[in-house]
């Protein structure tokens, strides 16, 4: 059924669709909104069989969650920014102990100096944690992807975080088609837990390692990394099949046929790219994109095949490796490295600023490996002056 609702509000129905038995909430901007709606669906009783627990901080968020888990509830939370380094030590251990948990992050950067508006940063701070990492372009892609994200978390005894453009997604206003009940549960099955903590059959979980057995441990979790792509294509084409809509998987294409440049992003910074490229297109151009959806596993074979053919990709992402260049254009090169074609990093949207389409159109005509989109050229040159007589004393 068709909704003109606010993104943060759409993600909390879906999540309440799935049928989730824990949702540990604490606020932080821009996600506040989502656990604060999952709490008004729990007191009017439309996410029945739930137990909605407000905590004192992020860490107890994340620690709460694991152990609701641990017990064999399906369980949820959310979080955003700072809030997802304070819980650092339990995003690690969730993936640690194949707890299936699902958790949005509401994109936001990360200070200092602080900053609440949206890039990717605070996402690729844990790329490495072990988690799923899904990248919705839009709210209906959002409320899809959770719904995806609990069955891909289950089969795969994974933990998934679906990150979502904080503000520009969460607080923006759109429709989206909402699914019955009936439809997600004939989608998503009872949660079956692979084990459980129970007090008639005790086990222990979290036990120190020794080195005898901790490279083990991180290799099997590796495989598991390496063979969560045909799950994650395998679980897109089943919800095609019952919801008769494509959205998810592990990459998309558009207009990437007959194209020479082909730009590579992630998130809702898409729209304004696809939007970008059928005016070049018009003009007889010939551009394409490719939406990177699961960040997490890396696609690296459906990459390096959607880019087959290009002679120029230009990586757009809203993250920086600070001395290194962009994160994502890093990665696409490792996809991309038996071929000749040239590679373009263009770093936009730090901190929430401004991506329009005639500041694209301009880096795309620039002959420049590394583009910072926007940069304020009146005051780099006043700072770069500062450090150089920081650096001569």
């Amino acid at each position: 059924m068709l909704h003109q609702l606010e993104g943060s509000q759409a993600i909390a129905k879906a999540v309440a669709l799935c049928r989730p038995g824990m949702v540990c909430a604490y606020p932080i901007t821009p996600q506040t909104h989502i656990v604060e709606h999952l709490g008004e669906l729990v007191h009017a009783e439309e996410l029945w069989n739930c137990d909605y627990l407000n905590v004192e901080s992020e860490m107890a968020a994340i620690s709460v969650t694991i152990g609701s888990q641990a017990a064999g509830v399906r369980s949820y939370t959310a979080t955003s920014s700072q809030g997802l380094l304070y819980m650092i030590e339990g995003v690690y251990n969730a993936s640690g102990l194949e707890l299936p948990i699902v958790m949005t992050l509401g994109n936001r950067a990360i200070g200092s100096p602080i900053n609440i508006w949206n890039d990717h940063s605070d996402a690729m701070a844990v790329r490495d944690a072990g988690w799923i990492m899904l990248f919705p372009e839009t709210n209906q892609e959002a409320v899809d992807l959770h719904i995806q994200a609990f069955k891909i978390a289950e089969t795969l005894q994974c933990p998934v975080m679906i990150c979502v453009d904080g503000f520009v997604l969460t607080h923006a206003y759109e429709r989206v088609d909402l699914p019955s009940q009936e439809m997600v549960d004939n989608f998503l099955p009872p949660y079956k837990p692979h084990f459980c903590l129970d007090v008639a059959n005790p086990l222990a979980i979290g036990t120190m390692v020794p080195p005898e057995y901790f490279m083990e441990v991180r290799y099997l979790a590796h495989q598991k990394q390496l063979k969560a792509p045909k799950i994650i294509d395998h679980i897109e084409k089943d919800f095609y099949e019952k919801f008769e809509r494509h959205s998810g998987g592990l990459i998309r294409t558009y207009q990437t046929k007959k194209a020479k440049t082909i730009i590579v992003a992630m998130g809702s910074v898409l729209g304004t790219i696809k939007d970008t490229v059928d005016e070049l297109n018009a003009r007889g151009e010939k551009y394409g994109v490719v939406s990177i959806v699961s960040y997490r596993p890396f696609p690296f074979e459906a990459l390096e095949a959607a880019l087959a053919n290009a002679q120029h990709v230009v990586v757009v992402e809203k993250a920086l490796a600070v001395g290194v260049g962009g994160i994502l254009f890093q990665e696409i090169k490792l996809s991309l490295k038996n071929t000749p074609k040239k590679i373009s990093s263009i770093i936009a949207g730090l901190g929430g600023r401004a991506i329009t389409k005639s500041m694209l159109k301009q880096a795309l005509k620039q002959d420049e490996q590394e583009i910072f989109l926007g940069l304020a050229q009146d005051v780099v040159p006043k700072e770069f002056q500062t450090i150089k007589n920081c650096c001569s004393k």
